[in-house]
């Protein structure tokens, strides 16, 4: 079961566009990212097309936009996961913040588990039919009509175009059939259109490309595991407040055209120019400290003689006077 793929499955390695596709083709929706299903009510309807009938649709919120309401649209999931005795965990509190990853891996899988069911056979499902008793569901069908329009026009386009391509097909296949036979040799020892050359150079320029492939595909799972395990480190509680892992998850959920890339890079520049002050602080702080003992070290021994000649008793510094008097005199003589 889908519950059950590990995280080098290819199911985790299908395209945002492809995933986007789906969804929009599914549910006749007209999401441009991902994370936008990031509420809950996409994946109850999914798994509604997947089960029809299954899935409470009355109690999915498609206007969802507080993480409470977000968590209620989960809690419906999660019921339905229950039911059919899913035991995939749902990862409440990453999916309803919109996480790039986090809501594209979740809804891998999903695609995984849908396509297992029935083979991924939903033609037969009307969305808009089923939305209809749905909070919020009448602006979401309003939204998706444009493009439903849209994508019928290309479709009936592509149609006539397809019909019109094949039909040229056609009649180039037969004008070419009809002028091979006029121009084939009589004799049976007519050479083929390629020779043994050219294919066999043609296959082992195509075996160089799937050995490029793999190469390729085995060098993006690696990265791609690096990534995982990375962002699994920036998750978690001791150091995920850091401004260094701050500016991680931000390269780490940039789009192509985001532009947190040059907010990330100034937010860095800015905290080595604060590392920079700090240690410029800190030396002179250590500078007035070491001026600040030694003065300490001065008076404490300016003190201490104090102190010493106060504590002699008037004879001792009459005898003292004396000595040095009387050693003052031995010098004379």
């Amino acid at each position: 079961m889908a519950a059950h793929i590990g995280m080098m499955d290819g199911a985790y390695f299908v395209g945002r566009s492809e995933i986007l596709a789906w969804i929009n083709s599914t549910l006749h929706l007209n999401l441009s990212k991902v994370e936008e299903a990031c509420t809950g009510a996409v994946h109850c309807q999914l798994m509604d097309a997947a089960h029809p009938g299954l899935v409470p649709m009355h109690k999915v919120n498609f206007d969802a936009k507080n993480e409470y309401e977000m968590i209620q649209n989960y809690k419906v999931l999660q019921d339905i996961f229950t039911k059919l005795k899913i035991t995939k965990h749902i990862e409440v509190s990453k999916l309803v913040k919109g996480r790039p990853l986090d809501n594209l891996e979740f809804m891998q899988w999903l695609k995984r588990y849908c396509d297992s069911v029935n083979g991924g056979n939903l033609h037969s499902y009307n969305p808009l039919e089923r939305r209809e008793g749905c909070k919020g569901a009448k602006e979401v069908n309003k939204r998706s009509a444009p493009s439903q329009n849209a994508t019928k026009n290309a479709s009936t386009a592509s149609k006539h175009v397809s019909h019109n391509s094949r039909r040229n097909e056609v009649l180039h296949v037969s004008s070419t059939n009809q002028s091979g036979k006029i121009s084939r040799p009589s004799s049976s020892g007519g050479s083929s259109t390629y020779s043994e050359t050219e294919r066999t150079a043609h296959e082992q320029q195509i075996t160089e490309l799937k050995l490029s492939v793999d190469s390729l595909e085995k060098e993006r799972d690696f990265y791609f595991s690096k990534l995982r395990d990375i962002e699994i480190l920036c998750q978690c509680p001791e150091i995920e407040n850091l401004p260094v892992v701050d500016a991680v998850k931000r390269i780490l959920y940039a789009m192509d055209d985001d532009a947190s890339l040059v907010d990330t890079e100034a937010m860095v520049s800015e905290q080595h120019q604060q590392v920079e002050t700090l240690s410029c602080i800190s030396e002179e702080a250590e500078e007035r400290l070491r001026v600040d003992t030694q003065k300490r070290k001065n008076i404490v021994n300016v003190d201490v003689d104090l102190a010493a000649s106060n504590t002699l008793s008037p004879r001792q510094r009459i005898s003292d006077a004396s000595d040095v008097h009387c050693s003052g005199s031995l010098v004379t003589y």
